[in-house]
């Protein structure tokens, strides 16, 4: 039970990444990064409590699962899908130009950004950057993850 509760709280503090009106997304691998831009007023945002799910338009959906071990937070965006299993799995990151959550599934990592405003110039570098308070990368690899909780 305590994992439902505590990744209960990490989708509402990703509910909370759904105010802002520009979100990004960015799928962080070995072998590059992929970054999506989701303006919250043209896609459709539901909050299903019930559920423990979030969806965002046709796009973007993540819920809290049950599983024999206790729990398991799953995040699909498009083609990806990553599941966190807990504490360990994600760290808060903030800057300047907002805040997010990053999440690390083996040696590939997501960042869900709320920004104050809608990013304009240096996408890539500004996320990267964010990412990187989080996530260390060396030639190509993940090699340190510092976990929030």
């Amino acid at each position: 039970m305590h994992a439902l509760f505590v990744l209960g709280d990490l989708r509402a503090k990703l509910v909370k990444q759904f105010q802002s009106r520009f979100v990004y997304i960015t799928e962080q691998t070995p072998e590059g990064i992929y970054i999506a831009e989701v303006d919250t007023e043209a896609a459709m945002v539901v909050d299903d409590k019930q559920r423990l799910e979030l969806k965002v338009g046709d796009h973007f959906r993540a819920a809290v699962l049950p599983s024999r071990e206790g729990g398991k937070f799953e995040l699909k965006f498009r083609d990806i899908k990553l599941t966190v299993y807990g504490l360990g799995d994600y760290a808060f990151v903030s800057s300047a130009e907002g805040q997010g959550i990053v999440f690390k599934e083996g040696h590939n990592v997501m960042l869900v950004f709320a920004a104050n405003e809608q990013l304009q110039e240096g996408l890539t570098k500004t996320l990267k950057a964010v990412t990187g308070k989080a996530a260390k990368w060396r030639k190509g690899e993940l090699v340190t993850f510092k976990a929030s909780e």
